[in-house]
């Protein structure tokens, strides 16, 4: 069964993704402000193909909304999937004014 589970310190944190008691994967983030920067994604080799990038980008996209935080994706993972979706995630993806 997998669990996620967001652990922030000061302002770096993760969001860690653990299958059967076993961290399977993870994001790098940082929150400042009314911001959640996202920097990497990753998953263990043995992990991959199992859809665990995206329960770690459902988990994320659901922590910024709770805490109203907007989502700054240099993650490129999080960036194509934004793209793609664009419909999904408007209400949390932090886009600079030109």
């Amino acid at each position: 069964m997998e669990t996620t589970k967001v652990v922030l310190g000061n302002v770096r944190g993760e969001i860690q993704l653990f299958s059967d008691g076993k961290k399977a994967g993870k994001m790098d983030i940082s929150v400042i402000k009314d911001k959640l920067t996202v920097y990497h994604t990753e998953v263990d080799d043995e992990y991959a193909g199992n859809g665990f990038a995206k329960i770690l980008l459902d988990k994320l996209v659901a922590y910024a909304r709770e805490n109203n935080l907007k989502i700054v994706p240099l993650c490129p993972y999080v960036h194509a999937q934004f793209k793609r979706h664009p419909e999904e995630y408007n209400d949390v993806w932090f886009k600079e004014e030109a």
